[in-house]
């Protein structure tokens, strides 16, 4: 799922999740901490569907353009799912039990036990098994007539199998003893194949979890308003169980504050922390203040433009056979499938722009977008990437002086070098997997929604496509002003105030005091008497 700062960094080619996770808060910190420019609607001009490739990328940079300072609504719906990795193994098995009772002479085969030399005899015992099961289903015995030609297969399959092994350990030593390719295969890459009980665990997590399973955000985003406002979502809907949550967050740019709606965490705190606290927070708004004034004043700017200074630099510089116009009727033939209520949303664009870069180019766009951004940086504010001394978690709590939005950049930025110069994993994406985005827009050429999919996949090479896939699908509109920024909300709660707010600064104080007073609760006294900064403070709470 894509938050508000996702919007604006969802270009950024991240190498990890690591990446993800520090470019985006880096991102977003920024954006507390000034109003900046944002991600919106924009219009391209594009005549025709089947125009080249190079008309395809610099419509597609002109429309990316024009979004960064418009307001927009937005929906996102994120997907994961993960049929990929049983997918052709059921095929495969249905297959084979229809013509020889899952015999494993399938192009691809599975391995059937946890050691190659067992396999074939356990690949013949769970086909002779599957047969059985069938003639019970059809209430008939296993040695009917009309079971011989499959039992003779099972048979004639178990001998080929066999005959095939002694081949490929014969080859070990012998080079001229040949092996079927099929067989050579299998044997070779023997444990990193999938077996017939990963293929029923892969179909009982995308069952009983990822199916039921749906995860939204939807806000509105103002830059000349120094405002954005998300309200993530996730929704279990199963056979008998229906249950969903969500947090409504406002961020406040002007003055770099962010706000959570209290309500969601006032259970925990008070059966933990604050056994005063009854009421108070409900139908509030948390506040928590992003801005110590620590950080130089025009730093937020200087962090969005350098990170449009490097997504033009790389988007530039990507080779235009990565771009492509695609009719929209082809989305439907795209395999994995597109989850169904995606590309119900997809298929009426006008024109559809198709962005596909290989892994190697991926990873070298990743490198390019973190050198450029680093150094834009670093030459502007050399200050911030002189690391301050390490220190532990206890020893940051322990002097909170240390511990400044400064302080934090410096991590930041340190983990960005840091990265840079690291190797890249392939435990993500393996290496010949492709990274897809596509693009639709309407008649007036506007941006209306852009997909994206990444697949997680195995690291071993030889189940490539098998991994979990995840499917963002983010719809753009004009904001509406009858809408709701958070429907689920009291209309006079739909702003934060200093009236329908918990300022977190002033509240954490207190609570201490409270402590302080010989009040509290005993989880809350351990907890608090564990920071060394609190016994400091105010000494043990007992």
């Amino acid at each position: 799922m894509k938050t508000v700062p996702h919007t604006i960094a969802q270009r950024l080619p991240f190498k990890t999740k690591n990446n993800l996770l520090v470019t985006s808060a880096f991102l977003t910190g920024a954006l507390l901490l000034t109003g900046c420019q944002s991600t919106s609607l924009g219009q391209s001009n594009v005549a025709a569907v089947k125009q080249a490739p190079s008309v395809a990328k610099k419509t597609l940079e002109t429309a990316l353009q024009k979004q960064r300072r418009q307001s927009f609504s937005y929906h996102s719906n994120l997907e994961i799912g993960n049929n990929q990795q049983f997918t052709d193994a059921d095929t495969n098995t249905n297959t084979n039990t229809n013509t020889n009772t899952n015999t494993n002479t399938s192009t691809e085969k599975m391995a059937a036990s946890d050691y190659v030399d067992e396999h074939c005899e356990e690949a013949h015992d769970q086909a002779y098994a599957a047969l059985i099961l069938q003639a019970e289903q059809q209430n008939k015995d296993v040695l009917a007539v009309d079971y011989d030609t499959k039992r003779d297969s099972i048979r004639q399959s178990y001998f080929e199998c066999v005959d095939a092994y002694h081949a490929w350990d014969d080859h070990q030593y012998d080079s001229d003893v040949k092996v079927a390719p099929d067989y050579q295969a299998l044997f070779d890459n023997y444990e990193d194949k999938q077996r017939p009980l990963d293929v029923k665990k892969a179909q009982l997590l995308d069952e009983y979890l990822l199916k039921p399973l749906s995860i939204d955000s939807q806000g509105i985003y103002q830059p000349m308003a120094g405002k954005a406002t998300m309200l993530a979502s996730a929704q279990y809907q199963a056979r008998n169980h229906h249950s969903s949550i969500n947090q409504p967050i406002y961020m406040d740019f002007k003055n770099g504050d962010i706000y959570l709606w209290a309500d969601n965490f006032a259970i925990l705190n008070s059966e933990l922390l604050d056994d005063k606290l009854g009421t108070k927070w409900q139908n509030k708004w948390l506040k928590i203040a992003i801005d110590d004034g620590t950080l130089p004043k025009e730093f937020g700017g200087e962090v969005i433009k350098s990170h449009f200074a490097a997504l033009d630099a790389t988007y530039d510089a990507a080779p235009v056979s990565q771009f492509n116009y695609v009719a929209p009727n082809s989305l439907a033939s795209l395999s994995p499938k597109l989850p169904a209520h995606q590309l119900s949303a997809m298929l009426p664009s006008d024109q559809i722009i198709r962005r596909v870069q290989s892994f190697e180019d991926y990873q070298a766009s990743q490198q390019k977008y973190m050198q450029i951004f680093y150094d834009r940086i670093s030459e502007k504010y050399p200050e911030l990437v002189q690391e301050p001394e390490p220190m532990t978690a206890f020893e940051s709590i322990q002097n909170p002086k240390a511990f400044t939005s400064k302080s934090v950049v410096q991590k930041i930025l340190a983990m960005i070098k840091d990265q840079m110069h690291e190797e890249a994993t392939i435990g993500e994406v393996v290496a010949n997997t492709e990274v897809q985005e596509l693009y639709g827009f309407d008649k007036r050429g506007q941006l209306k929604w852009e997909h994206l999919r990444r697949q997680l996949d195995n690291t071993s090479e030889t189940n490539n496509n098998k991994g979990v896939r995840i499917d963002v699908l983010q719809q753009y509109s004009a904001i509406s002003t009858k809408d709701l920024a958070f429907p689920n909300l009291p209309s006079n709660v739909q702003t934060p105030n200093t009236s329908n707010s918990i300022d977190l600064r002033k509240y954490a104080p207190e609570l201490l005091q409270y402590y302080q007073d010989g009040n509290g609760m005993a989880v809350g006294k351990m907890v608090f008497n564990m920071l060394p900064m609190v016994r400091e403070r105010i000494g043990s709470v007992e």
